[in-house]
């Protein structure tokens, strides 16, 4: 009995010591790997910070969060943003737009705009928001517009013999169904909400570039334009590359000299995010579900 008792507290000690081993080893890893969205500023007051919109607009909140991070920062004396964006969503691409135009009303800093390969559609209207836009000759810009689409499976259904049943409180609620044509009411409906979002982006374009409305209109009928042609009409202010946009920052923020450049560390994720059962975001398993069948956007199809 003595042994077997010796036998087991030594299996107990053992084993605890191989947890505890184990146990920091993932605190270590999770240290390791544990997102920094935080910039990395130092107290030199001539940096001129880069910050990314890049792809498809689907959500504000890490670029306003990230923006203001950068209002908070002495250091940082003017941002660049480098568009390469066919735009999105609608409210996303407002909120962005507005986000800069209030870091620029409440930091006085100034923002220039960088348009990379695409600064698009929504891409263009959050540019807007801007001190000033470079653009590259060949760069796709413009397409001021709105589109919303859907898939219609009516026929579909009718081919396999079966029958959407809708029980609804009025006219529109169920309008858009991908499962009918649309009614006449309902196309006078959404091209009407199409109008005033459409009535938005020119003038926004409009105030912020200070061009006449009935000239943006003129060029707002959903094309694109590339560098050369935006800048000859007055949608961007100068033809150039990112560095061109970030020496014009900063002699914009009065920097004397070559101005220091920060970006964003890239986002990493923690292991622990998987631990505790929140891997989704991490592994870009959390597709945008907030809209409907039916998106209103500003994009470049």
């Amino acid at each position: 009995m003595p042994e077997r008792r010796t036998n087991l507290l030594l299996w107990m000690v053992v084993g605890g010591g191989v947890f505890l081993l184990f146990a920091l080893s993932l605190l270590a890893l999770a240290v390791f790997l544990s997102p920094d969205s935080s910039p990395s500023f130092s107290l030199s007051g001539n940096q001129v910070a880069v910050l990314d919109l890049e792809g498809i607009i689907l959500d504000s909140r890490d670029f306003v969060e990230q923006l203001e991070s950068y209002g908070g920062a002495g250091g940082v004396r003017a941002v660049v943003l480098r568009v390469n964006s066919p735009g999105g969503g609608v409210a996303a691409a407002q909120e962005m737009f507005e986000a800069v135009r209030r870091f620029r009303a409440d930091t006085k800093k100034k923002v220039v705009v960088s348009i990379a390969s695409v600064g698009a559609s929504g891409g263009y209207y959050v540019a807007c928001g801007a001190d000033r836009i470079f653009a590259n000759a060949g760069s796709i810009t413009g397409s001021i517009g709105v589109i919303a689409e859907w898939v219609n499976y009516g026929e579909l259904l009718k081919w396999a013999k079966l029958q959407d049943v809708v029980f609804k409180s009025g006219e529109f609620k169920d309008s858009g169904s991908p499962s009918r044509p649309l009614t006449e009411a309902e196309r006078k409906y959404f091209q009407n909400l199409i109008d005033g979002m459409f009535h938005q982006f020119v003038q926004a374009v409009a105030s912020s570039r200070k061009m006449d409305e009935g000239a943006v209109r003129e060029l707002a009928d959903g094309r694109v334009y590339t560098g050369a042609e935006a800048h000859s009409v007055g949608l961007v202010d100068e033809l150039g590359t990112l560095q061109d946009a970030i020496e014009a920052a900063g002699k914009l923020a009065g920097i004397a000299g070559k101005p220091k450049v920060i970006t964003p560390p890239k986002k990493r994720f923690s292991i622990l995010d998987i631990l505790l059962g929140d891997a989704r975001s991490a592994l870009s398993l959390n597709p945008d579900r907030s809209e409907s069948h039916i998106r209103f956007q500003y994009i470049w199809k």
